[in-house]
């Protein structure tokens, strides 16, 4: 073993027995130090869970790299010490709180509102868990400067979260992601922390907050007439376990639709999350249960949204009568097309609307953009990008939708971040409108792709761990940025756009046009000749390299989709086979 790293490890570790910190917290750390295996006293104290850009995220448990009260307290109280240097000038500055339903959300999200209130910031605390997009709402509907929601998404139920945002609503970045990282680090040591709370600066949100955020939702549908016609479309809908169970079926009856399928088991509460491995609505063993509910009723559409309820999962009946998952691309593709076409059909489109992106999100959406007189945006991995440019345009143009292949979509600017409650009960209307027009949601899928051209997407990554992993991850982008493919899938190389030096290269006339973007980021991505684009990103939060592969093909007619599948895939093969995968 490692004595030096051991030493390090005992050094934390005692520096906690002797601070202030309660006593079961001491227990705890006094029985890892008795265990003969060291591995967990180690992974509790060989490191300060780090505050990013993101927030926190960790496993749950006593130490310094652990997600506890204390963690959660260091984070509160270098953004509480942000917030009152950039905000000095306001006589009150307020922030809200919320939390999903893992174990200690909770009782993170009081520690966060007692740390604000200690720290004479007003702190709206909602009375119980509630998705991630209603805190967003609420900064902007409270005026607040900044909020928190305590999660972590759909990771495994040992892992809990800390996610900030700033006054518009969306998660924070440059410059005050940073800045508030700075502030962070100067926490050094407990006693830095002002845990006792101020009950008179601590308010509670409840059902007031939830009916406008709901009258809000409401406001985006786009044919109120439909859902009258087709309210009792079958609908099952699962929050697997999280805050979904709140506000998504209150927001389809809002809107008007009276059948909604429920699955009782996955309706429960619970941060171990009882009936799935892993609550991730992208999984088709998260889906399961929904799916066999869905074939027993002969249901519409099958929904899911994740833990905090900003990712959705759909399932749809494919032309066999078998429910099929539809990916995080064909969701936005459907959204999108659906939103743009409404918009248009309404007199909305004056050329002055935009949809938002994601670089790695389908290029199908900005097909369907341009094609409608609609601009649109590419932005880096991250809802935060996508907020930033609806805020950036505040006033100026008008934001319809934006979406990311990895399950997130916004319909309206009412919330600055990835909305599950608002995208599930659009979903649940365009599969009406299908319906009313004599289609399934399939056909309407199928009937898109038929008119914007066919694309099938694939994600792969390579894990590389540990420092030479690093060291291995940093040397394929290198190969790559000195060695591109000339040819993927017997395709030429058109076009690469280096995020790193923001070019973009046009491989026949080898000249450069710069991309326009506010930060660089280690990202490559490969356009060929024949429409296909691969893309390179090194992942930021685990020790792997991810590859995003988007392939097209053309198809005439309905009865071609299962060949450009197969084809599809066979060229998703052909490139990872010419990109060394």
């Amino acid at each position: 073993m490692n004595q030096e790293l051991m030493n390090g490890v005992n050094a934390k570790a005692q520096q906690w027995l002797n601070g202030n910190y309660d006593a079961a917290t001491k227990e705890e750390i006094r029985l890892l130090m008795a265990k003969e295996d060291k591995n967990e006293l180690i992974d509790a104290f060989y490191r300060d869970l780090e505050f990013g850009t993101g927030g926190l995220r960790g496993i749950m448990g006593v130490g310094s790299n652990r997600m506890n009260i204390y963690t959660v307290g260091a984070a509160t109280q270098g953004l509480a010490n942000y917030l009152k240097k950039e905000f000095a000038s306001l006589p009150q500055i307020k922030v809200v709180i919320g939390h999903d339903c893992r174990n200690n959300s909770r009782l993170f999200a009081q520690t966060v509102a007692d740390i604000f209130s200690a720290n004479d910031i007003k702190a709206y605390m909602f009375d119980d868990l509630r998705p991630t997009p209603e805190i967003s709402y609420a900064i902007r509907q409270l005026g607040c400067q900044s909020g928190v929601i305590i999660t972590a998404s759909h990771n495994p139920k040992e892992y809990n979260g800390y996610k900030a945002y700033w006054n518009d609503g969306g998660q924070i970045i440059a410059p005050h992601d940073t800045n508030i990282i700075d502030e962070v680090n100067k926490i050094a040591s407990v006693d830095d922390i002002k845990l006792k709370g101020n009950p008179a600066l601590i308010e509670v949100l409840g059902a007031e907050m939830d009916e406008k955020f709901l009258n809000q939702v409401k406001s985006i549908s786009l044919d109120p007439e439909v859902i009258k016609r087709q309210n009792d479309l079958k609908i099952v809908y699962t929050p697997i376990h999280g805050t979904g169970v709140k506000l998504v079926p209150a927001a389809l009856r809002k809107i008007g639709f009276t059948n909604i399928i429920n699955i009782p088991e996955q309706d429960v509460v619970s941060g171990d999350f009882p009936t799935v491995v892993s609550p991730n609505p992208e999984e088709p063993a998260a889906m399961e249960m929904a799916v066999k509910k869905a074939q027993q009723v002969n249901a519409d559409i099958v929904m899911a949204s994740d833990p905090d309820a900003d990712r959705l999962g759909v399932a749809v009946k494919d032309d066999k009568g078998e429910f099929v998952l539809i990916n995080g691309n064909q969701t936005a593709v459907l959204l999108t097309w659906y939103m743009i076409k409404k918009w248009k059909e309404t007199g909305k489109i004056t050329g002055k609307e935009f949809i938002v992106k994601t670089i790695v999100t389908s290029e199908i959406l900005k097909e369907i953009a341009v094609k409608n007189g609609v601009g649109y945006f590419d932005v880096y991995t991250g809802f935060k990008w996508i907020a930033d440019i609806i805020h950036q345009l505040e006033g100026k143009q008008t934001y319809i939708c934006g979406g990311e292949e990895s399950y997130g979509f916004l319909p309206g600017d009412y919330v600055r971040d990835k909305d599950a409650v608002g995208a599930i009960t659009m979903m649940a209307e365009i599969a009406a409108w299908a319906k009313d027009n004599g289609r399934s949601l399939y056909q309407l899928m199928q009937d898109i792709y038929l008119e914007y051209g066919f694309s099938k997407e694939r994600m792969k990554y390579v894990v590389r761990k540990g420092q030479q992993g690093a060291e291995e991850i940093k040397q394929i982008m290198k190969k790559l940025r000195e060695n591109p493919p000339a040819t993927l899938a017997g395709s030429k190389l058109a076009l690469i756009k280096d995020y790193l030096s923001l070019k973009a290269i046009d491989q026949a006339k080898g000249s450069a046009t710069a991309i326009d973007l506010p930060v660089t980021s280690d990202v490559l991505q490969f356009f060929t000749q024949d429409g296909s684009k691969i893309s390179v990103r090194p992942s930021g939060t685990e020790p792997k390299i991810k590859f995003y592969f988007e392939v097209k093909y053309p198809i005439n007619n309905r009865n071609q989709w299962d060949e450009a599948n197969v084809k599809a895939d066979e060229r998703i093969e052909a490139m990872m086979k010419d990109m060394g995968l």
